[in-house]
């Protein structure tokens, strides 16, 4: 199957308040906090607010208004088939004063856990399948050896654990961003979702990328096909963590104020990629970070607990990228080891891969080549460091050049002189500070 011509199956939009499987009085609480809060008064402003079909608004508003909460106060532009407005009762606004008490959430109706589910396995991590090609191309920007990409296709194609070590500066970030680059399909991600009738917020933002609307062709007979609008339609969703997480912002978070939950970041990225950067420099030990998911990893599902304690489980969908600077037996014990599913040790470039990288970078940013300035590089300065070479040090390397360039208001032209300026920025001398 290839990832790239498969479509996910969208969420219909419901056809009735029985189709939405949600408590009737929440629904019609949260039709009244909207209508209270943006102050939305015909049916299709309303519908476009709680992001529901027109149809299934309109039965809400009629069992608010056989309730004496709402009531209709006529048409404008009647006879250019102006819409029936319609507002909130006294009785309706003493409600959605009482309902945003209990409860701020207001806006698109959540879908319950249950319907979520059922979408998480249409659009399952786990129904891809990539090609070299398109990891490949996702990784255009890097020189990887043809090894590396071996054992990186299966572990991506298999939506599994990975882990990913090996000495610094050596792109092990970047590799994970051409994972997610290399996703090239939809998902589709609920702006809320409800359980016990608690609201957990999902749709994110700064985390997920909304794909571009397609508009219809007006000369086409056909129409493209709606979908469940309390769904975003996204790029499959990317969380990039690095030595800020820790094992409370795995946890639902509470807002005591508005008194909400939002979803914890591995519930964000489902049907995505969820990466743990430089895992070692959280202020949670690595092993508790992997405890945390033996659970998830092995069963793909989660626990989360409300503020009252009741625990309940959530689907777990997301490949679990880690990647270190230590070697895994300094972090894991071999039970942590075994959960995760595919361990790739990504080492620095031999001296033909770091030319490679050295004259891509270069002829990108507008550095002219020499060869006496490679040739010093190479025989003077490597031996130094025992001829140890890194992914990051062509670039760190150049744009120290060309700052000196700047400064120098000299022409960009690689010189013995400019690498050892350059190279004296790279690292740090091992001596002592006198205070």
């Amino acid at each position: 199957m290839n990832m790239q011509a498969t479509s996910v199956v969208a969420p219909p939009p419901p056809k009735s308040l029985t189709e939405m499987q949600l408590p009737v009085i929440m629904m019609r609480d949260i039709l009244l906090k909207t209508m209270f809060r943006k102050n939305v008064s015909e049916v299709s402003e309303i519908a476009k607010a709680i992001c529901l079909p027109r149809q299934v608004t309109q039965d809400l508003v009629d069992m608010g208004r056989e309730q004496r909460l709402i009531e209709a106060t006529g048409t404008l532009n009647a006879n250019s088939g102006g819409e029936m407005g319609y507002q909130l009762t006294d009785a309706g606004k003493s409600r959605a004063l009482d309902a945003l008490a209990q409860s701020e959430y207001f806006g698109a109706m959540p879908v319950p856990l249950d319907v979520y589910r059922e979408q998480v396995k249409r659009q399952s991590i786990r129904n891809i399948q990539i090609t070299r090609e398109q990891l490949t191309n996702a990784m255009g920007h890097l020189v990887l050896p043809d090894s590396l990409l071996d054992h990186l296709g299966p572990a991506v194609g298999a939506g599994r654990s990975i882990l990913m070590y090996g000495p610094p500066g050596n792109g092990k970030s970047s590799i994970s961003n051409g994972i997610r680059d290399a996703m090239g399909d939809k998902v589709f991600v609920p702006r809320a979702i409800e359980y016990s009738g608690q609201v957990i917020t999902v749709y994110d933002p700064i985390v997920h990328s909304k794909a571009e609307e397609e508009e219809d062709n007006p000369n086409s007979l056909r129409r493209r096909a709606t979908f469940d609008s309390r769904y975003v339609k996204c790029d499959r969703p990317t969380v990039i963590t690095g030595g800020e997480l820790s094992l409370s912002m795995l946890d639902l978070v509470y807002n005591p104020t508005a008194r909400t939950y939002q979803a914890p970041l591995q519930l964000k990225s489902t049907g995505g990629i969820f990466i743990v950067d430089d895992l070692g420099r959280q202020a949670e030990p690595p092993q508790a970070l992997v405890n945390r998911w033996i659970v998830p990893l092995e069963e793909s599902k989660d626990i989360l607990a409300l503020q009252s304690g009741e625990k309940f489980e959530v689907p777990f969908d997301t490949l679990v990228i880690f990647s270190t600077n230590f070697h895994p037996n300094e972090i894991f014990d071999q039970a942590a080891l075994r959960r995760i599913f595919f361990k790739i040790k990504i080492d620095g470039p031999d001296q033909e891969g770091f030319l490679k990288i050295f004259a891509m970078v270069a002829r990108k940013k507008g550095m002219e080549l020499d060869e006496a300035a490679l040739v010093h590089l190479l025989k003077v300065k490597y031996p130094t460091i025992k001829n140890v070479y890194a992914n990051y040090q062509p670039v760190f390397l150049i744009d120290q050049m060309i700052a000196i360039c700047d400064f120098e208001g000299i022409p960009y032209k690689m010189s013995p002189d400019l690498i050892d300026r350059a190279w004296a920025n790279m690292f740090v001398k091992d001596e002592k500070i006198v205070k």
